[in-house]
């Protein structure tokens, strides 16, 4: 099973596809940090993991340690300027977390609004993540 199955194996939807105002509406899905390991766990390389993985803590909280295989950092606020920063297309898939889940979720509905199909918020994300025993790494230099 690839890395993106793993991922979207159990995923709980928090939206549809709705119609609203003449287009598609896209919302964002969310992650289990479990799902979320296990999806870093299957992966070949942090590079081959089929999907990108979106710290959008502040950048003073992203230093203080990240989850493995994060390959950028864009704060929350950020995200609709900087967004193409992520280097992906409508259909890739991204993963946003932050310290509990509520900044994510935002970053996350933006991500959708602006077209991206494929956004997962990670429930809990790093407060989950810890408390899950799961390991932190130094952020890599960019």
């Amino acid at each position: 099973m690839n890395t993106l199955k793993v991922l979207l194996a159990g995923c709980l939807v928090t939206g549809s596809l709705l119609w609203g105002g003449g287009a598609w509406s896209y919302h964002s899905y969310l992650l289990t940090v479990q799902q979320l390991q296990a999806g870093l766990a299957k992966a070949l390389s942090p590079d081959k993991k089929g999907f990108v993985l979106v710290d959008v803590r502040s950048p003073e909280e992203h230093v203080t340690g990240v989850i493995p295989g994060t390959d950028l950092n864009i704060d929350f606020r950020e995200i609709k300027t900087r967004h193409r920063e992520i280097g992906a297309q409508p259909n890739d898939h991204i993963v946003v977390y932050c310290q509990s889940g509520h900044r994510s979720n935002i970053a996350a509905e933006t991500l959708a609004d602006l077209g991206y199909r494929h956004v997962y918020n990670v429930q809990g994300s790093m407060n989950a993540w810890m408390e899950a025993g799961y390991p932190v790494e130094r952020p890599r230099r960019s």
